[in-house]
């Protein structure tokens, strides 16, 4: 009776000792799966941060070029409407003082002496001793008319200066001629509004003094002026405003 009781006590010890040892090595196992379980999770939360934080970086990013795109487009746009209106201003300062000048050339004697003045310019520029004066077909005989006199100040001026005696023979280029004035319906052909060309040494040098080169070598000129006018006039008067006194003062220039 003892040795069975003593049996059934060693049975009862070993079953406990194997369910303690079972439950301990449930336990470790359960600790280590939650363990690496919160490993795998945190690796799984931190892979999803970063695939976050890349889409995030490359959105703004996109977005930032996107900006810098139309950023950049916009600057461009302005700068071209200010060229734009800029270019308009000086086409207008430029019909203006065409038409300044085509009313104030009317008068004979007043372009007379402007053609005089324009051949005596260029001949200081040549300084030959014989030069053939262009113009157009409409002003031959005024042309012709100044050439005595343009001679005479040539040599004149040219004697002030130096102390030398040098005199020009000037004739007047039947065959070749400068494009008529400028009429309606033919605006976009070629057209002078007047002035002379000089030539010599068989038509290789020439001299442009009509008044459409001089024009526009006064508008290139007054560029920087137009530009000032444009920033700082706008504030008190319209574009429209501050080109008429540039082109006319320019127009009278001219004369």
């Amino acid at each position: 009776m003892d040795a069975a009781t003593e049996t059934q006590n060693q049975i009862l010890q070993m079953t406990q000792f194997i369910l303690n040892e079972a439950k301990d090595k449930a336990e470790e196992i359960s600790a280590k799966a939650l363990q690496e379980f919160s490993v795998e999770k945190l690796k799984v939360v931190n892979s999803g941060k970063d695939k976050i934080r890349q889409e995030y970086d490359r959105k703004a990013k996109q977005i930032e070029t996107q900006n810098a795109i139309a950023r950049s487009t916009a600057i461009n746009r302005s700068r071209l409407e200010k060229i734009k209106a800029r270019q308009d201003v000086i086409s207008q300062i430029s019909g203006d003082t065409k038409a300044s000048l085509e009313k104030q050339l009317k008068d004979e004697a007043k372009m007379r002496d402007f053609i005089t003045k324009l051949i005596v310019q260029g001949l200081l520029m040549l300084l030959e001793d014989e030069v053939e004066v262009r113009c157009r077909a409409a002003d031959d005989k005024l042309v012709a008319a100044c050439l005595a006199a343009a001679a005479q100040e040539y040599s004149k001026v040219v004697e002030a200066e130096t102390g030398a005696k040098k005199a020009c023979k000037l004739t007047l280029d039947s065959a070749t001629k400068l494009p008529p004035a400028p009429s309606a319906g033919h605006e976009h052909g070629p057209s002078c509004l007047g002035g002379v060309v000089l030539a010599c040494q068989k038509g290789t040098i020439t001299i442009d003094n009509t008044i459409d080169s001089r024009l526009h070598l006064v508008l290139e000129q007054a560029k920087p002026t137009i530009r000032q006018l444009l920033l700082t006039g706008s504030e008190e008067m319209e574009v429209g405003e501050t080109a008429t006194p540039v082109g006319g003062c320019r127009a009278l220039a001219l004369l």
